[in-house]
């Protein structure tokens, strides 16, 4: 594990730093293990970015969790976060785009692309190119409860990776074009998926954790452990958008998010 951990390092270090360029970026910032191992290792290579978070905020609702997150680190390690704050009238405008950039409706598709595109929209204000994602994490490292069920953790990896283009990479490609922003994920270099492939699945689900080994490199690279090892939800569901869907959707009249997300084509 040791030997892993070693290795691992050294390969998400270097498939980081291949894809920093040398003018001011964006990171998509979630205040998750895989956005702030990306921005934490940007600020040790004294590199410039800012990092972008989205969230629903309205009066009277609990604070989006990854907005508190995004916030407590940004401060804590020294980052520079804008965070891009919608209400609900706001949420179904970015709904609506959403659709109409990706053709799709489903759910999850246009939960996730809703965090997405604004955070890519200030970025282009702020006349950001390069935008960074921490995509592909869950896959290598299993993070979804998929994973967790699974008989063979890495058949489910290279299962879902195959699946990766058309679930996640063709959404989240077609809203950075949309805004003239080019899109860098160190965790699908080609070295490091290889690599990530081959180490047993338990070391990537311990103890009930998901992606355990990359906390642990996450630890052994400097990042503090309280933010390493937190457990984090999907970005639809951290950043309250899939609130946001719900209460739309009942404040329509209907029953499912998929029909009141059809309805906005």
């Amino acid at each position: 594990m040791e030997q892993i951990v070693k290795e691992l390092s050294s390969l998400i270090l270097r498939s980081i730093e291949k894809n920093i360029p040398e003018e001011k970026f964006g990171i998509l910032f979630s205040g998750g293990v895989d956005s702030t191992l990306i921005a934490f290792t940007a600020k040790k290579l004294r590199k410039n970015f800012i990092c972008y978070t989205t969230a629903l905020e309205e009066p009277g609702l609990k604070k989006a969790e990854d907005l508190e997150y995004a916030e407590k680190i940004a401060k804590d390690l020294g980052f520079e976060l804008k965070t891009i704050r919608l209400n609900l009238e706001e949420v179904e405008e970015y709904l609506k785009k959403t659709i109409n950039i990706t053709g799709k409706t489903d759910v999850v598709t246009i939960g996730v692309g809703t965090t997405f595109l604004p955070a890519c929209e200030q970025a282009k204000k702020d006349g950001i190119r390069i935008i960074f994602s921490g995509l592909g994490s869950e896959e290598i490292f299993a993070g979804y409860e998929r994973h967790e069920k699974a008989e063979d953790i890495n058949k489910e990896c290279v299962a879902g990776l195959k699946n990766i283009k058309e679930r996640d990479l063709d959404r989240d490609e077609a809203i950075a074009k949309h805004n003239g922003l080019e899109l860098r994920l160190p965790f699908l270099e080609k070295e490091l998926v290889d690599y990530a492939l081959k180490i047993p699945g338990k070391y990537k689900i311990k103890d009930g954790i998901k992606k355990w080994i990359l906390r642990k490199t996450a630890i052994q690279l400097g990042l503090p452990e309280e933010y390493a090892m937190r457990k984090k939800r999907a970005a639809q569901y951290g950043s309250r958008i899939d609130n946001a869907i719900l209460k739309l959707t009942k404040k329509h009249g209907l029953k499912y998010k998929a029909d009141y997300l059809r309805s906005l084509k």
